[in-house]
């Protein structure tokens, strides 16, 4: 999950007011709601999540759990963790992932130097692009 091998990469700012097993959650989920983590691709284990990003075990394992409870992942033993069929209805998206994912651009946005008006043509831009 952090490296071009792994899959689309995860990240953690821990300067950030979002708990870090929020993140995690937020980032996954919106991985799994678009289609960049497709149903029945496996997830690294929670020891090995946890180790790339310098986190305790049981942070990752927390982002886990909320995202079983959502029904966006599911863990067998032997099995792994691997990402679920979507549900019905995922299709709108979580007003909460979308604020995770704002305030996390908007961090990483001032750190470089960018005022609102860049901050906003870049997702303007990225939008036209996407």
């Amino acid at each position: 999950m952090t490296g071009p091998a792994r899959g689309p990469a995860v990240r953690v700012d821990t300067t950030s007011p979002v708990p870090p097993y929020e993140q995690i959650r937020a980032q996954l989920a919106a991985l799994i709601t678009t289609g960049r983590l497709a149903e029945g691709e496996r997830l690294p284990p929670v020891r090995q999540l946890a180790a790339d990003l310098g986190l305790a075990a049981g942070t990752v394992a927390r982002s886990y759990r909320a995202l079983e409870a959502a029904s966006l992942i599911h863990t067998r033993r032997g099995a792994g963790t691997r990402v679920a069929p979507l549900p019905a209805g995922t299709a709108t998206p979580d007003p909460g992932q979308l604020a995770v994912l704002a305030a996390q651009f908007v961090a990483e946005a001032r750190s470089l130097g960018a005022d609102d008006a860049a901050a906003l043509r870049a997702v303007r831009e990225a939008l036209d692009h996407a």
